[in-house]
């Protein structure tokens, strides 16, 4: 119990009854909350505000996803499949969920970066809230104060939560789904359990197969340490199964009931179906690799080579490990602590499901040979803060009562600072007086644990748990608070992270446990000569970007821009007309190599649409991305994102020229894939071929007033086909 004399748990006195197994730690009733509580939520809501929000409207969103929003604001079709353009001939390459909700905002209060994130900032400050009365419940107010500023304070959670990818709104969802399943096997009810399918079931229209990672912790705590009788328990579990699949599916189902001739090609997949979207790029694909996601060897070059020190590594360090250690500690000692407690004790199925749902996402982040981005860690975060929380006070309780258990916290408390001192030298000549700091102040603390161990020094005891507890936040805060000040973070919306660079770019550092092996990129490419983009075709970029060139890059000498979204793009060579669309992520570079597109172009392009429902059509989603953004028209994407997509066709874009609905298509020039073959008869060489046969380049002197009159467009060429050239 604590009180306001006493904020420190301990078990209960000898006048009041102890529940069968641990107590909780922490256990006040609701309505004796201690006062302290609410506040210090109220004070975590508001940090956590802060970070997401401070500084927003500089930040870069990612333009692919900004796309399909503005475009769901524009057309309902779009909104329902998710397209990247409003004329609906290509969707992003997730399911449309959390683009939905996001879209919804824009329709009511605009289109804007403020508008889009609205419902991205809401669904972050709503997860603190679910894990801090999640974990409240179980282990008590000072566990869950614990383990709300843990989560607040996460780098790689902080860098996410302020970009408008699908990833904030998953860990709501799943988190959601983990407190009802909790709740379910503390109360016996039916109904939580269904909304926990539920929840669940919406995280997979989110993000697909990424959604159910902890759903097998989710059944086992069920299954293991529900109130109902075993058979009950089986039939509720076949119940929420049915939700679940429901919940799941209804997206799928809905878009193959619609012929292929009258919905988007699904972008992602391989035949423009959402079932082989589900199965291959965003399911197997993303574990095993291909599938558009690179070839195996260690998730496209972003997160280092795979393999289980993956997450202690010079890029993810940084980003979610400073408490794993202690995390760990804390699940085994608290596992061992509830010792022969009964079935259905709610201590032991807290720490089965959050230790389920953190070992359970490592496992799977850690081995994953398929696509990698640093900010899919963040699904890690609540698992870990529930962990430090819950588990933490736990060991609080031990280390005071018991002298078998005296090791542990302290144990645990100084790994975490050794680890913390580690990441915080990685980053060499950053904050260099912190890592110091941060061992003397951890050290002292745990020393005056010691010494305030007995007696009644209960306040002196909580001054050396509260200087703990700052030691092994100071790390994660540092590298959280450079996100919204503009001191550290990078790849803007494309790629977030928090903190200074330590890994080299994409994928530089070194990979593995720490200290060994070389990640993918650290010599500025990927395995094998794999551009890294997650998944492009290996020998750089087809269609002008050659020799690790990202896209987009206009580079005279081999040199590199940043790739579309960063926030830091470059104008190409020859251009006059600066950017545009700033503001979405969608900031556009000058030059007619189109990584963008200049205004003039664009002014020139609208201006002679002639009634096309498209813009122009372009090898892939980012740059289709950018330049819709700009012009705020559809523009056609062919080959989809990885530049696998089979998309586009001869005979579709025989079609739609022949129609009217397009008139300018673009080939080759600084494109991020060339699009789905390689080989002189794929689908995108046939297209170049017949582009080139029945079309009209189009000079860059037609549009551009500082050009020279013999001047085509830079590294990329536009052609003009109308419908009397495809006959």
């Amino acid at each position: 119990m604590t009180s306001a004399t006493d904020p420190l748990p301990h078990p209960p006195t000898a006048t009041t009854a102890a529940p069968p197994g641990p107590p909780a730690p922490d256990a006040v009733p609701p309505d004796r909350a201690p006062r302290w509580s609410l506040p210090a939520l109220l004070a975590i809501e508001l940090l956590a505000a802060v970070l997401y929000t401070w500084n927003l409207s500089g930040a870069g969103l990612n333009s692919f996803y900004s796309a399909a929003v503005y475009s769901g604001t524009q057309n309902w079709k779009a909104w329902f499949f998710g397209s990247l353009d409003a004329g609906n001939f290509l969707t992003v390459d997730k399911p449309p969920f959390a683009g939905m909700v996001m879209s919804l905002s824009c329709r009511i209060f605009g289109f804007g970066t403020w508008q889009t994130m609205l419902p991205e900032v809401v669904a972050g400050l709503a997860t603190i809230w679910i894990l801090h009365s999640c974990v409240k419940r179980t282990f008590g107010h000072a566990a869950a104060a614990v383990a709300a500023l843990v989560l607040a304070l996460t780098p790689i959670t902080v860098a996410i939560n302020r970009d408008n990818n699908p990833d904030t709104i998953l860990v709501l969802l799943m988190v959601a789904g983990a407190a009802l399943a909790l709740r379910a096997v503390t109360n016996g009810r039916l109904l939580p359990l269904l909304g926990s399918a539920m929840c669940f079931g919406l995280a997979f229209n989110t993000k697909m197969l990424a959604g159910y990672i902890a759903l097998p912790a989710v059944f086992a705590v069920y299954l293991l340490a529900a109130r109902p009788k075993l058979v009950r328990r089986i039939v509720n579990l076949l119940l929420a199964g049915v939700v679940l699949a429901v919940s799941s599916f209804w997206w799928a189902v809905a878009v193959s009931r619609v012929p292929a001739s009258e919905r988007p090609y699904i972008g992602g997949s391989t035949d423009g179906t959402a079932w082989n979207l589900i199965m291959g790029y965003n399911g197997l694909g993303r574990i095993f690799g291909g599938e558009g996601n690179g070839g195996g060897g260690g998730g496209g070059g972003f997160s280092g080579s795979a393999g289980l020190g993956r997450m202690f590594n010079d890029i993810l360090g940084g980003q979610i490990s400073w408490l794993l250690p202690f995390s760990a500690v804390a699940l085994v000692c608290g596992l061992i602590l509830c010792g022969r407690a009964p079935r259905t004790d709610p201590t032991r199925a807290a720490l089965v499901l959050w230790g389920g749902w953190t070992v359970l996402h490592y496992v799977t982040f850690a081995t994953a040979e398929g696509t990698m981005h640093p900010y899919y860690t963040t699904a890690l975060a609540p698992g870990i803060a529930a962990l430090c929380g819950g588990g933490g006070v736990l060991l609080l309780r031990a280390f005071r009562t018991g002298k078998r258990w005296t090791w542990a916290l302290p144990a645990g408390l100084a790994v975490t600072a050794v680890w913390s001192v580690v990441l915080l030298r990685r980053a060499s000549g950053w904050n260099t007086w912190l890592w110091p700091t941060v061992g003397v102040v951890m050290a002292a603390a745990i020393a005056g644990l010691f010494v305030f161990r007995s007696g009644k020094r209960v306040r002196l005891l909580a001054a050396s748990v509260a200087a703990a507890v700052i030691a092994a936040l100071a790390g994660p805060a540092a590298y959280a608070w450079s996100v919204p000040s503009g001191s550290g973070g990078g790849m803007g919306g494309t790629n977030p992270t928090a903190g200074p660079s330590t890994g080299g770019g994409f994928g530089g550092g070194r990979g593995g446990f720490p200290g060994g092996g070389t990640a993918p990129g650290a010599s500025g490419g990927a395995p094998g000569g794999e551009p890294p983009n997650g998944g492009q075709p290996a020998g750089g970029f087809p269609g002008g970007a050659r020799n690790g060139e990202l896209p987009g890059a206009q580079g005279t000498s081999g040199g590199t821009t940043p790739p579309a979204g960063t926030g830091t793009p470059t104008d190409g060579p020859g251009s006059t007309a600066g950017r545009t669309g700033a503001g979405m992520g969608g900031r556009m570079t000058g030059g007619g190599g189109m990584g963008g597109a200049n205004s003039e172009l664009i002014t020139y392009l609208k201006k002679h649409q002639d009634g096309a429902t498209w813009l122009l059509a372009v090898s892939n989603s980012q740059s289709a991305a950018q330049i819709e953004l700009s012009a705020k028209v559809p523009v056609i994407s062919m080959w989809g994102f990885t530049g696998t997509d089979k998309a586009m066709t001869v005979a579709k874009l025989e079609e739609l020229v022949k129609k009217g609905e397009l008139h300018y298509i673009q080939l080759g020039g600084g494109m991020m894939g060339g699009g789905p073959g390689g080989a002189d008869n794929s689908v995108s060489s046939q297209v170049t071929s017949w582009v080139k046969k029945h079309g009209t380049l189009l000079k860059e002197s037609t549009y551009s007033k500082t050009s020279s009159s013999s001047s085509t467009t830079d590294q990329s060429t536009i052609y003009r086909v109308d419908p009397s050239d495809a006959s």
